[in-house]
């Protein structure tokens, strides 16, 4: 299966990583990664969301703006 993914970007001190790949149905997943630290101190979450997409553009777009959402709200708590 084929993946798609956006250039990373960064949201404060994290790395957002949009990624997309086509399911089993024929239609487009949505994931993305979550990077914060350096080094040994690395943490990487990976959020992967159960909605499917007809394009991989749109599962593109759904995962870039949920890591952008969840990388705003923990940068306020």
């Amino acid at each position: 299966m084929q993946a798609h993914s956006e250039p990373p970007f960064s949201v404060g001190k994290y790395l957002v990583s949009p990624l997309s790949r086509r399911n089993d149905a024929g239609g487009y997943a949505a994931s993305v990664s979550i990077r914060s630290g350096r080094g040994a101190g690395t943490h990487d979450r990976v959020f992967r969301f159960a909605t499917s997409f007809e394009t991989y553009e749109g599962a593109l777009r759904h995962a870039a703006e949920q890591g952008r959402l969840w990388a705003q709200r923990a940068l306020l708590a």
